[in-house]
């Protein structure tokens, strides 16, 4: 098992700048930027945990859930991640929807 604490780190960082962001920032886009970024999560942690299954998408459960959606994805996907090469990736996937999403 691989250490996760960056990647901790990193979600923690956005979902907190999520949360304390202006509902007009989360409407132009940074909600939606965190909905993907979620989805993507998910879908990584599945492709894992479940390989060959149908993948299922995670639902847009509105703008003010999109902090809890990346925490809850990124915490399944910390789970099973094997190698610090798979990490490092996952906290690069962090850091740039939160540079897109301008929080």
């Amino acid at each position: 098992m691989a250490d996760t604490s960056r990647l901790t780190r990193a979600v923690n960082h956005f979902a907190d700048r999520l949360r304390a962001a202006p509902q007009s920032r989360l409407q132009r886009g940074a909600a939606a930027e965190a909905l993907g970024l979620a989805r993507e999560l998910a879908r990584r942690t599945q492709v894992l945990e479940e390989p060959g299954t149908e993948l299922r998408e995670m639902p847009d459960a509105g703008m003010f859930a999109a902090a809890d959606q990346i925490t809850v994805a990124v915490h399944d996907l910390a789970l099973v991640l094997d190698d610090e090469g798979q990490v490092s990736e996952a906290v690069r996937l962090v850091e740039e929807a939160q540079k897109r999403a301008g929080v």
